[in-house]
């Protein structure tokens, strides 16, 4: 790499601005006036924008080299502008222009081929470095060239093909960059999207069409001209003055007297929430990061960390029209607060209508849902145990697992690996949070895992189905159970001998700065990350093979 990285990780990233920084780490959360330098009339109202849905990403059915069917879908990482703030237009560098990305929907058991063109200037237009992309499935069960690993990078000017075979139970994933070093620049700046996954039961059991809602929350601070202003407290972490719900500052949505279903992914790059309803109303939890819980979970308040997703009900069939209830965060400790970010969005109960086509109400809030193979996981089949610390160097400012950084894998020539699992394996797994001052959403790549303990007590209600990120807060142990299943899928996608996967911080700054290892499932030699399907010049032409069916 053309960049010194250990000269990197030891000084403080204040972006363009050069904003000052807030003294940290913290115990409980620092509340401030203001991260933004907008003037008054520029700053947004709480509750004045509208809501807004995330597009859905447009595809086709296609015919591969053997005559098997695929779905083909595209996306352009690209320079655009987006109206975010009152009287300005913001900077964006994003999927297709637009922010958040478009969603990609599909079927169990639908081989997909994602094909990511970088049309991105060569180099970041704030932050300077090579505009290069890895785009990450979070949440899929992808092969190691496929799954987003950090030094697998698309420089500008390319593409990569990404197969996903697309077999695990239905959930709500998202596709964002995980390029090495600058993952939270470069998803703070706008590569960050939903992508969902359905099945048969998920159908049969939640509300569909208009009922079935994305929201991708995130912060974000502004400069005076409207672009995104960066501050990561020396790599601590950012932590905006603006909540952003799909793009827009607290919007409010107009919503029926019916049952929503409410599919939360937290976008942020550091910033962890506690969401409770104004009125205290329950919110009943029905999915988390890998799909359906076993039976639902009411509750009045959960905490929601960076990248994890939690689905949940909420019943406004009681409610006169006229009624508004608010979306608020309480907050955690180790979050920076300023004035209005204890607020997060709007509902406003409208008169009932008539539903379109495809949109289906639930008569009522289901109980029994349907289990996992993580969540039937015990302990009496573990054979893998692997003990994780993470930990932080004051003298190199660094972030660490076991005491290592990417920076060593990089230097081991990529076979470093803290633990080798067998496939159909399962683990138990340990972490413990000793970096004191910072809390570390840590997420695990291929694998859906099981929250067992939490410092020797049972997990929280809302966390009690599978997930791939788990919060993990200052001085706390987790215990984790999963399972090494292997790619299931069929052809290009198929079965495979295992490879190396990622497991790091999902506070992006940490990530960077250098928390992050890997894992390896079988045979780490095989299916490698960087070489085994690297990008391709883009001259616009494509080998897709034929439509289906013509």
């Amino acid at each position: 790499m053309n960049v010194n990285r250990r000269e990197v990780l030891t000084f403080g990233a204040l972006g363009a601005l050069g904003i000052a920084g807030l003294s940290l780490p913290f115990g409980g959360s620092v509340e401030a006036k203001a991260a933004s330098t907008l003037a008054p009339a520029n700053f947004p109202v709480p509750y004045r924008a509208t809501f807004a849905r995330p597009t859905m990403l447009g595809s086709s059915l296609r015919l591969d080299r053997n005559g098997e069917p695929y779905r083909l879908f595209e996306v352009t990482e690209k320079a655009s502008t987006a109206t975010i703030v009152p009287g300005l237009s913001t900077p964006v560098y994003s999927y297709d222009g637009k922010v958040p990305g478009p969603v990609i929907k599909v079927q169990q058991g639908e081989r997909v081929k994602l094909r990511v063109r970088n049309d991105l200037p060569a180099l970041h237009p704030q932050f300077g470095h090579p505009f290069n992309t890895s785009t990450h499935l979070h949440g899929s069960a992808s092969l190691p060239q496929f799954d987003g690993y950090a030094n697998d990078v698309t420089h500008p000017g390319d593409f990569k093909e990404y197969w996903y075979p697309n077999w695990q139970p239905a959930r709500t994933l998202w596709y964002h960059d995980h390029n090495v070093m600058t993952t939270a620049q470069n998803a703070y700046s706008g590569l960050a999207a939903q992508y969902h996954l359905t099945d048969a039961a998920e159908q049969a059991l939640l509300p569909q069409g208009h009922f079935d809602v994305p929201i991708t929350v995130n912060d974000a601070m502004f400069a005076a001209d409207g672009s995104l202003a960066y501050n990561d407290n020396s790599h601590s972490g950012l932590w905006g003055d603006v909540i952003l719900v799909n793009g827009k500052p607290w919007p409010t949505m107009k919503v029926k007297p019916a049952i929503y279903r409410f599919r939360v992914l937290n976008a942020s790059i550091a910033r962890s929430f506690r969401f409770r309803l104004s009125n205290g109303a329950p919110m009943h939890m029905v999915a988390t990061d890998g799909g359906l819980m076993p039976r639902t979970q009411s509750v009045v308040e959960y905490k929601h960390a960076g990248a994890e997703r939690y689905e949940f009900l909420v019943d406004f069939r009681s409610y006169a029209p006229g009624t508004l209830i608010n979306l608020t965060n309480l907050s955690n400790a180790n979050n920076v607060d300023y004035d209005h970010t204890n607020k997060v969005m709007r509902f406003e109960v409208v008169a009932d209508s008539p539903d379109n086509g495809g949109d289906r109400r639930i008569p009522s809030i289901p109980n029994l849902l349907v289990s996992s193979e993580a969540m039937s996981l015990t302990t009496a089949q573990a054979t893998n145990r692997t003990s994780i610390r993470l930990e932080r160097s004051d003298l190199t400012n660094e972030f660490r697992i076991n005491g290592r950084t990417w920076l060593d894998v990089e230097h081991s020539d990529f076979t470093s690996v803290l633990s080798n699992p067998q496939p159909d394996e399962v683990g138990l797994w340990t972490i413990e949070n000793r970096s004191g001052g910072w809390f570390h959403p840590l997420h695990i790549h291929l694998v859906d895992f099981k929250v067992l303990t939490r410092n020797g007590r049972p997990s929280a209600a809302w966390e009690q189905g599978p997930k791939d990120v788990v919060y993990i807060g200052e001085n706390e142990t987790v215990q984790l159970l999963m399972k090494f299943t292997l790619n299931k899928g069929g052809g290009t996608t198929g079965g495979n001998a295992g490879g190396r996967y990622m497991i790091h911080c999902h506070n992006l700054p940490h990530e960077d700065h250098d928390m992050m290892q890997q894992f390896a499932v079988g045979n780490a030699a095989v299916n490698d990350p960087i070489t085994s399907a690297p990008c391709q010049e883009d001259t616009g032409e494509y080998d897709d093979g034929p439509l289906a069916g013509v």
